[in-house]
Parts: structure tokens; C-alpha cells; sequence
């Protein structure tokens, strides 16, 4: 009896009341709508460069297709809070120009009251946003990079020379910089390693045409050794048909660090995991530092665009317009909102160390914004 009075009250707190049902059943639609209007327009982009890999690069029409579907989860952190933004503008819009939110003020019901199944839609979209960008679309861009390497089998030149840095066992460091990755054989070509001991003298310089990797091993190959001795002497070995060294990462590493060197394709576990590597540049440090506090605030978009569309789907219904204003507005909102989003991006790696709260700025804003409204229009 004693152990179900807890669970009795837990289910009374999260029972739906028939006005939850009623303002949930009328956000449904207009999201759903918006859902499905914005993936469309994500995806036309998509099916443009699917279409030119099926025509130019000969790509098979079946990887196209799953490269298609496997892309579409990326989309999903910007498509969710742009639709619940749109669906609560359409909802409150309705329930606003046909007075049925007078009559439910007339019937005893705050407008607070009224709001709460909105913001709560609003949070646990937020959540779930967090979870599809955590866990779905990484894993996602991991099986389109998979097919893509698998379909088109080419040299990848980074954008820039690749460079590892790997402590060594007896103290000092090894660095290893590539110009080229293999992708079907996962081999480094054009390889150039540095040795140096703990006093940051070099000891040993070696060049190689590749290193390809196998039992956790790098392997160069047609390599060429100079020794640096203590006396000033140099020993070289040129053309060592084989040499085995370990250089810090792996293939699979590499590749998600500089082939597809965007931290918006990973996890934030992966980005942390990157980040205390201490492979980055100083530059790309301070980007991948603020795109792992972004990635935490920017799903909360959700609630922020349902809190200020409440008091703005209101004075659209009192301006008049249909569905037409409505998107009109939620486009308004967004372009806003990311333009402000964008700014303290650029504000948040010029002062890396405060990313943690330029990150949250936006949506700080944009939260006070929208409370102040809301609290004129429950004056109202």
C-alpha cells in the first residue's frame, strides 16, 4: 500500500488533462506539416547532388539512394525546431482567430495554463532533437562516408597536409605529416616522420612513399632513414623496402579527424574524444571547443521557438492570413534567430574560453524575448 502511494501520485502529476490532449491534438497537425514541408526542402538539396554522382561520377542508383536516406537524419536538428516553431504558430494562429482561447479564458482557464502543453512539447522535443544529434546522425554520416568509399574508391587529398603527433615511449615525440589518404586500401601516401627527444632535438627523419596499416601497426613502405647522433654524425638508410612504427591514430581515426574534418558530423563524446587528443591546430581547436557547446544548446531551440511563438501566432491571427503568414513568420523567426546563432558562433572562437556561455546566448535572448511577450499577451 505504502510503495503505490508514490506511484498513485506520480501518475496523477503526469496525466493528461482533456485541455493538454486538446492543445497537444492541435499542435500535432501543423507540426507534422511542418515536418514533412521542411524535409522536403532539406532534401531537394540532397536529391541535386545524388542526381549529379548518378550522372557524372557513375555512382550505382542503389548507393545514391541509401546515401539519400542515411543524409536525411542530419537534417534533423535544424527541420525539428523549425516545424514545432511553424506548428505552434498555425495552432495558437487558430485557436487565437476562431476565440477559442477567449472562450477557455471566459471558462476560468489562465493563459499559463494554456501554454503548458506547448512548453512541455517544446522540452521533449528539445530532448529527443539532443538524442537523434548525440546518437542517430553520427552514426548516420558514418554509413554514408562507409558508401562512399565503397562506390567511388579514390585518392582523398586533404584540404591540407595531415599532421600526427604521438608521444614516445622512452620520452620526446614523433610527428608524422601525410599530403594524401587512400581510401579503399586506408594507406597514407608521400609520408614524412620526425623523431625527437625530450629536449625537441631531432634524432631520426624518415620519408616514405606510403604506410598502410595492419595488426595495429603502420607499415612504410620504399623508405628512406637519416640518424641524427649525439656527436653531430648523420647515418641514412635509403630505400628500406619495409619499416613498422606506430604514429599515434588509426586509419579510422584519421579519417574521421581530417577526411571529414567537420565536428558537426560527430558526437559530442567524439568531439571530446578529439579535443583531448592534442592533434587539432589552434585553430581548429577553438572550432571543434565551440561546436561541442553548441551541440548541447542548440536542441533547446525547440522550447526557445515554441515560447516565442505563442505570443506571435496570437497577433497573427489579430493581423489576419492563413498558413501563408503563419510560414512566412516561423521563416522570419529562424532566418533571426540563426543569424544570431552564426554571430556568436564567430564571438565564441574568438573567445574560446567562454564557449560554454556564448553558446547559450542565443537562446537566452531569444528566451527573454519571448516571456516578455508572453506576458503582455496574457495581460491582454
Amino acid at each position: 500500500m505504502a510503495a503505490s502511494l508514490p506511484v498513485r501520485r506520480i501518475r496523477r502529476y503526469t496525466r493528461l488533462s482533456i485541455l493538454d490532449r486538446y492543445m497537444l491534438t492541435e499542435l500535432s497537425g501543423p507540426f507534422i506539416f511542418g515536418l514533412s514541408a521542411f524535409t522536403l526542402i532539406f532534401a531537394a538539396t540532397q536529391l541535386l547532388a545524388i542526381g549529379r554522382m548518378v550522372s557524372s561520377e557513375h555512382v550505382p542508383l542503389w548507393a545514391a539512394i541509401e546515401i539519400f536516406f542515411w543524409a536525411l537524419p542530419g537534417y534533423m536538428g535544424l527541420v525539428i525546431p523549425m516545424a514545432l516553431l511553424l506548428g505552434t504558430l498555425l495552432a495558437i494562429q487558430r485557436l487565437s482567430g476562431e476565440s477559442e482561447l477567449t472562450a477557455m479564458k471566459a471558462g476560468g482557464i489562465s493563459f499559463t495554463r494554456m501554454t503548458i502543453p506547448l512548453l512541455a512539447a517544446g522540452l521533449v522535443m528539445s530532448l529527443v532533437t539532443f538524442v537523434i544529434q548525440e546518437y542517430i546522425a553520427p552514426f548516420a554520416a558514418d554509413q554514408v562516408a562507409q558508401i562512399e568509399d565503397q562506390v567511388l574508391n579514390k585518392v582523398s587529398a586533404f584540404n591540407r597536409d595531415l599532421t600526427v603527433s604521438a608521444p614516445l615511449p622512452g620520452g620526446g615525440k614523433q610527428i608524422t605529416v601525410a599530403t594524401s589518404y587512400e581510401k579503399h586500401t586506408q594507406a597514407l601516401l608521400h609520408v614524412t616522420l620526425i623523431q625527437y627527444d625530450r629536449n625537441d632535438v631531432p634524432t631520426q627523419i624518415i620519408f616514405a612513399d606510403r604506410a598502410d596499416f595492419s595488426a595495429d601497426q603502420w607499415q612504410l613502405e620504399n623508405a628512406s632513414l637519416y640518424r641524427f647522433n649525439p656527436d653531430g654524425t648523420l647515418i641514412s638508410e635509403p630505400r628500406v623496402a619495409q619499416q613498422q612504427v606506430q604514429l599515434g591514430e588509426k586509419p579510422t581515426d584519421i579519417v574521421k579527424r581530417l577526411s571529414q574534418n567537420d565536428p558537426e558530423n560527430l558526437s559530442r563524446a567524439e568531439i571530446a574524444d578529439i579535443v583531448r587528443s592534442g592533434q587539432l591546430t589552434q585553430n581548429e581547436l577553438r572550432k571543434y571547443v565551440t561546436t561541442y557547446q553548441e551541440k548541447l544548446a542548440e536542441p533547446f531551440a525547440c522550447f526557445v521557438f515554441v515560447l516565442i511563438a505563442i505570443p506571435y501566432g496570437m497577433r497573427a491571427a489579430r493581423s489576419g492570413g492563413g498558413t501563408s503568414v503563419g510560414f512566412g513568420l516561423a521563416v522570419a523567426i529562424v532566418f533571426v534567430y540563426y543569424i544570431v546563432l552564426t554571430v556568436f558562433s564567430f564571438v565564441s572562437q574568438a573567445f574560446v574560453t567562454l564557449a560554454p556561455l556564448w553558446a547559450w546566448v542565443p537562446n537566452i535572448i531569444f528566451t527573454a524575448i519571448g516571456l516578455a511577450r508572453l506576458r503582455r499577451a496574457a495581460l491582454e
